[in-house]
């Protein structure tokens, strides 16, 4: 049996990460402008016309921190390419408002998204933090449109969606709180403003303190207007891309990452022990015993509500570990 390499050695995490950027390089970036989003396990890409926000600025943010890591130009090159189309396809001069999902370089769904503003956010953090001295600006615009339109001082806490002309929807989710929440540690980092410290800190606190307290110490995923849980809310689709039902395995080690995150900058007491919690009970209820791996969401009972493995839980489980492990020795 091949031995495991040293998965802590800078060696193989550099080599791994070059890897997984190798699959994307050859098929990836479209010359009209962006990045193609919709490939086959061969690399082909099956859909050239759609582009969603959510990968439009994913491809900003590995590039930028691929860029810091390796110096490599190509990285920077298309970095710069993400962000054009970024900021001249999917954003709304007008408003500032960025598409959701664009069809042939125009608008096919322009509501707003706090969890699309986040990334946009995290984008314009990365892209900063690589050099691109422009993006301070945009990184800025981003925070002021987050606060002026989705953010909900009574609460503490970010409102989801809104249509084009900014009617709110009575929903309200922990997802985009949560990636908000890793955009504004970001942000810290990018700038050293304490503001995005603060609201990151305020974000972790609302949802894993006060939401947590609502559903026995896990973080349900979805809300009323007034940030009671609907239970009910997509039961009926639990494999829904975005707002699946149940609580979300990978969310609640994503939190533990995050809680670890935020205590390394701005202490507080009761991060770590908030962090261990979770990532133990994720492993406890989540945990494919026969199979391996983490399921997907459990109902509220702790039972399996959708078994099947992501990849991204499984990679949030590793970082957490991580971090814990640096955290408690």
């Amino acid at each position: 049996m091949k031995p495991f390499p040293d998965f802590r050695a800078p060696l193989f995490l550099r080599d791994h990460i070059l890897e997984i950027l190798a699959f994307y390089e050859p098929h990836a970036l479209d010359p009209k402008g962006g990045f193609y989003h919709y490939f086959r396990d061969d690399g082909t890409v099956y859909d050239r016309s759609h582009r969603h926000l959510v990968s439009s600025t994913r491809f900003v943010v590995n590039h930028a921190r691929a860029w810091r890591t390796f110096g490599h130009l190509e990285d920077r090159v298309r970095m710069e390419h993400g962000l054009r189309f970024l900021r001249e396809k999917h954003r709304d001069p007008g408003t500032g408002a960025y598409a959701w999902t664009l069809r042939d370089g125009k608008p096919d769904d322009r509501t707003r998204h706090a969890y699309g503003m986040a990334f946009v956010l995290l984008a314009c953090a990365s892209a900063l933090d690589a050099g691109v001295s422009e993006a301070a600006g945009w990184l800025l615009a981003t925070w002021e449109l987050l606060e002026q339109r989705f953010y909900d001082p009574a609460y503490g806490l970010y409102r989801d969606e809104a249509d084009e002309h900014w009617t709110f929807s009575p929903y309200r989710g922990q997802n985009a709180n949560m990636h908000l929440c890793e955009a504004l540690l970001a942000a810290h980092v990018a700038t050293g403003q304490q503001d995005f410290l603060i609201r990151a800190a305020l974000l972790a606190d609302q949802m894993v303190q006060r939401q947590g307290r609502l559903a026995q110490g896990f973080i349900w995923e979805h809300y009323d207007s007034d940030w009671q849980i609907d239970w009910d809310y997509n039961r009926d689709n639990p494999k829904h891309l975005f707002r699946p039902w149940g609580f979300q395995v990978g969310h609640q080690i994503e939190w533990a990452k995050l809680l670890l995150c935020l205590d390394r900058v701005q202490p507080a007491s009761w991060r770590l022990e908030r962090a261990r919690w979770l990532f133990d009970q994720s492993f406890k209820l989540g945990w494919d015993d026969r199979s391996g791996g983490l399921y997907y969401g459990l109902k509220p009972d702790g039972s399996p509500a959708d078994d099947d493995k992501y990849f991204w839980v499984q990679a949030e489980a590793i970082a957490a570990a991580a971090h814990l492990a640096v955290a408690t020795g």
